[in-house]
């Protein structure tokens, strides 16, 4: 059934929804759980799976296109088209494992702006395929970074909230045009000295 979402990786013209930014409230609202997988969700994919290639991204989350709905795509090979990209609908980690790391992230809502981030090296996550199957994963490196990011979406979380040097994140974020009002500062779970899996 992946085939019912593959589309063309490419970048369009116009794609077919707009990706809000840092400052826009339905950044910050937590999204709903999906009760039935249809073909209104599966298009919503298709179309956030575009938007997401256009605008060259790796990860996308409903909400950042205005869609209170916990639905995320993610494809860390957008140049391979042989690759289908991954769908998940209702996602939750159930285990977080391997060491805490620290890389760069950027997000598309907040374009521009790369700050380090702690995350876990690697998760297990369950979550609904295109198909309304349950499905569960061991994600981990990048795959499971990109997946972190985008459950925070979900939970009206952004990634430079958990950023600790506020110093740095403020000149970043002024450089692209953004404040660090919108910034709601938390800690970040992964922070503590042991990593236990929830």
């Amino acid at each position: 059934m992946v085939a019912t979402l593959s589309v063309p990786k490419v970048k369009l013209k116009n794609p077919p929804l707009r990706i809000h930014r840092m400052g826009d409230k339905v950044l910050r609202q937590p999204a709903k759980r999906i009760s039935q997988v249809n073909d209104e969700i599966r298009q919503l994919a298709r179309d956030m799976l575009q938007t997401m290639y256009s605008a060259d991204g790796i990860g996308l989350a409903a909400p950042q296109v205005g869609v209170p709905k916990r639905l995320i795509v993610v494809d860390i090979y957008p140049d391979k088209p042989e690759v289908p990209p991954l769908v998940l609908i209702n996602p939750e980690i159930r285990e977080y494992l391997g060491e805490t790391v620290a890389a760069q992230e950027g997000c598309l809502s907040i374009p521009g702006v790369f700050c380090e981030v702690l995350r876990a090296q690697g998760v297990v996550v369950s979550f609904k395929d295109e198909s309304g199957r349950p499905r569960t994963i061991q994600a981990d490196d990048l795959l499971a970074r990109v997946i972190q990011h985008e459950i925070d979406h979900l939970n009206g979380v952004l990634f430079v909230d958990y950023v600790e040097n506020e110093l740095l994140l403020d000149q970043e974020l002024r450089k692209h045009g953004f404040q660090m009002q919108d910034v709601q500062r938390r800690a970040n779970p992964l922070a503590a000295p042991a990593l236990e899996p929830r």
